[in-house]
C-alpha cells in the first residue's frame, strides 16, 4: 500500500455501514417479537426474558472482538500483514473456546438462570425451549463478532453490512415458515425463531468467513485456530478486557438506575423506555462513529504517525458531534409525533418532550466521551478509559442520580440531568488525557519505521 491510502479512509465513509449495521442487529431482534405477537404474548414475554441472558452473553463476547480490532489495526498500520493471519486465527481460536463454554452453561444451567426471573410454569417452558437452542448456538455469535471486528478493521464495512441485511432477510424468511407453517413448514414457536436466529448468524459466519480470506485477503493457517501465540493474546487482552469492563460497567448502573426507576412508578419506567428508544438511534450513530474514529487512529498509531493521529481526532471529533447535533434536531422537531407512535398519554408524551429536547445536551456529551474512549483505546490505552469510567460512575455519577432523582425527588428530570453531568464529566477527562499525549508510550506494535510509513 502507499500513503494515499490513508487518506482513502474517512470517518464518513467507514462509519456509516457500522451505523446501519447495527440498526439492522437490533431490526433482527425487532422482527423476532413483531412476529411472535402474532402467535401469543406469552412467547414474546419469554423470548424477551431469555434474550436478557442472550445479550449479557454478546457482551462478554466483545472482549477478544474489541482488543482484536485495535491490534490489526495498529498491525495494518505497522504494514506487519504477514502476522496479522495468525493473530486473527488466536483471537477466533479464543473467542471459539470461550463460546463453547458459554453455551455448554447456557444449555445445563438454563433453568436455574431462568428461575432468577420468577417466571410461571408456561412462561418458564417456553423460555427454556428457546433458550436450549439460542443458548447452545452463543459460540456461533462469539465467533461472528470477533471476524466481524476483524474485517471492519481493515476498512471493509458496507460488506459486513450486506452480510447483515442476508442474515435479516434470512431471520424473517425463517421466522416466516416455523411460525406461521408455511410451505408446509411444522409450526414450532419459540423453538422455530431459535433456530431460525442460529441458522441466519450460521450463513452469515460462513459468508464472513470468506470476505475475511477473499477480500480482507487474511491468510489464516489451520493450525492458528488452535495454537496461539501468546504475544498476540495478550495484546487482544491488553486491549478488550478494559475495554469490556467499561461496557459492563454501563450496563450495570444503567440496570441499577432503572430498578430506581421502577419505585417512581410503572409510569416514569415506561416513559424511560420510549424516550430511550426513540434515541438510540443517534445512540448507535455515536457508537458507530466511535468505532470509526478507533479504526482510523489504530492505523495512525500502527504506522508511528501520532502527530496525525493526535491532530486527527478532534478534526473528527469535531464533525462528529456536528452529525449528532443535527440527528437530535431532527428527532427533537418531530418528538411529539415519535413519542405518539407509543402512547396517547398526556403526561408521558408531555415528560417525554421535556427529556428528548434534554438530548442537546445530553447526546452531544454521549458522542463526545465515546469519540475520546474510543481513540484512547485505539492508542493501545486501555487503562486509563476504564479507570476514568467505572470511577466516575460509581463513585460520583450514580451518587448524583440517586441524590437528584429519587432523594430530592426530580424523578427523570433529575436522572437525566445527571446522565448529562456524567457523560460530559468522563468527556472531559479523556479529553485531558488526550491532549497530555500520555497515551504515546502506549502502542502495541512498533511499526514504521518513518512517519511516512504507509498504510
Amino acid at each position: 500500500m502507499n500513503r494515499s491510502a490513508v487518506r482513502d479512509f474517512s470517518l464518513f465513509a467507514i462509519a456509516w455501514p457500522i451505523f446501519i449495521e447495527s440498526g439492522l442487529q437490533m431490526l433482527m431482534r425487532i422482527s423476532d417479537t413483531f412476529m411472535l405477537s402474532r402467535v401469543s404474548d406469552d412467547a414474546v414475554a419469554a423470548v424477551g426474558v431469555a434474550n436478557q441472558i442472550i445479550q449479557f452473553a454478546m457482551l462478554a463476547f466483545n472482549f477478544v472482538a474489541l482488543g482484536s480490532a485495535v491490534v490489526v489495526s495498529q498491525y495494518l498500520g505497522a504494514r506487519r500483514e504477514r502476522e496479522i493471519g495468525r493473530l486473527t486465527g488466536s483471537s477466533i481460536g479464543v473467542n471459539f473456546l470461550f463460546g463453547v463454554f458459554v453455551s455448554v452453561l447456557a444449555v445445563s444451567l438454563n433453568g436455574p438462570l431462568l428461575r432468577v426471573f420468577g417466571l410461571d410454569a408456561d412462561l418458564f417452558s417456553l423460555a427454556r425451549q428457546y433458550l436450549f437452542i439460542a443458548g447452545g448456538s452463543l459460540f456461533i455469535q462469539a465467533v461472528l463478532t470477533a471476524t466481524v471486528a476483524i474485517i471492519q478493521s481493515h476498512g471493509y464495512t458496507r460488506q459486513t453490512m450486506m452480510v447483515t441485511i442476508g442474515m435479516n432477510v434470512l431471520n424473517i424468511a425463517g421466522n416466516s415458515l416455523f411460525i406461521f407453517g408455511l410451505l408446509g413448514f411444522p409450526k414450532l414457536g419459540v423453538t422455530g425463531v431459535a433456530i431460525s436466529t442460529a441458522f441466519s448468524q450460521c450463513v452469515g459466519l460462513c459468508v464472513n468467513f470468506l470476505l475475511l480470506r477473499r477480500v480482507a485477503a487474511v491468510p489464516i493457517p489451520w493450525r492458528g485456530f488452535v495454537r496461539w501465540q501468546k504475544d498476540h493474546v495478550a495484546k487482544v487482552l491488553r486491549i478488550g478486557i478494559p475495554s469490556s469492563a467499561v461496557t459492563m460497567s454501563y450496563s450495570a448502573s444503567q440496570f441499577v438506575i432503572l430498578a430506581w426507576i421502577a419505585t417512581l412508578g410503572a409510569q416514569m419506567v415506561t416513559t424511560k423506555v420510549y424516550t430511550q428508544n426513540i434515541m438510540f438511534v443517534v445512540m448507535i450513530l455515536a457508537a458507530s462513529l466511535g468505532r470509526g474514529v478507533q479504526i482510523l487512529v489504530g492505523r495512525r498509531i500502527g504506522a508511528g504517525e501520532r502527530d496525525l493521529a493526535y491532530r486527527e481526532v478532534f478534526v473528527n471529533l469535531g464533525r462528529s458531534m456536528l452529525l449528532t447535533l443535527a440527528g437530535v434536531c431532527v428527532l427533537a422537531l418531530v418528538r411529539k409525533p415519535l413519542l405518539g407512535l407509543f402512547t396517547h398519554d398526556a403526561a408521558i408524551l408531555s415528560l417525554g418532550s421535556t427529556l428528548l429536547l434534554l438530548s442537546f445536551l445530553l447526546e452531544p456529551g454521549r458522542n463526545f466521551n465515546v469519540i475520546l474512549e474510543k481513540a484512547l483505546q485505539a492508542a493501545g490505552d486501555a487503562r486509563f478509559p476504564m479507570a476514568a469510567s467505572i470511577a466516575v460512575t460509581w463513585l460520583f455519577s450514580m451518587p448524583l442520580t440517586y441524590l437528584l432523582g429519587i432523594r430530592l425527588g426530580h424523578g427523570l428530570l433529575g436522572i437525566w440531568c445527571a446522565f448529562i453531568v456524567d457523560e460530559w464529566l468522563r468527556g472531559i477527562i479523556l479529553f485531558i488525557r488526550w491532549r497530555s499525549r500520555a497515551w504515546e508510550g502506549k502502542a502495541l506494535v512498533r511499526g514504521g519505521e518513518s512517519k511516512e510509513a504507509a498504510l
